[in-house]
C-alpha cells in the first residue's frame, strides 16, 4: 500500500486549505486511513482518521474546525481544514492502516501505529501572517 499527500502550502491565520491522499496498491485489506501531524520541536500527533463505514475521530485540536472525508471511488482521503492558526504548522502525514487496528488508534496513540500502517511523504502547511 501506497499514499501520497498533496494539498499543502501557506495560509494565513484564519485561511483555509485541504489536504488530499491517494491510496494505491493491495488496498483491499485498507480499512481505516487518517492524518497525523508533526509541529515544529514537537511529538507526532493524531489529527483524524475515518474507517470503511465513514466512522470519523477527531484529536483535540482538529475538533470542529478540521472535517476528515473519503472518496472511495477515487481511493482518496481528504482533510479540510478551517480557521488555521499558526499552532497549525506542520509536517501532515497521511497513513493507510496494512494490517486491521482499531481506527481510532491513528489519534489517540500516534507514535504506536507506526508497524500498522504505510505513511507518505509528508505534505508541509505554514500558517503565518
Amino acid at each position: 500500500v501506497q499514499v501520497a499527500e498533496s494539498g499543502g502550502g501557506s495560509v494565513q491565520p484564519g485561511g483555509s486549505l485541504t489536504l488530499s491522499c491517494v491510496v494505491s496498491g493491495e488496498t483491499s485489506s485498507t480499512t481505516c486511513m487518517g492524518w497525523l501531524r508533526q509541529r515544529p520541536g514537537q511529538e507526532r500527533e493524531g489529527v483524524a482518521s475515518i474507517d470503511s463505514h465513514d466512522l470519523t475521530t477527531y484529536g483535540n485540536s482538529a475538533e470542529g474546525r478540521f472535517t476528515i472525508s473519503q472518496d472511495n471511488a477515487k481511493k482518496t482521503i481528504y482533510l479540510q481544514m478551517n480557521n488555521l492558526n499558526t499552532e497549525d504548522t506542520a509536517m501532515y502525514y497521511c497513513v493507510a492502516a496494512v494490517r486491521r487496528i482499531p481506527c481510532a488508534w491513528v489519534v489517540a496513540s500516534p507514535n504506536g501505529i507506526a508497524e500498522f500502517v504505510s505513511w507518505g511523504q509528508g505534505t508541509h502547511v505554514d500558517v503565518s501572517s
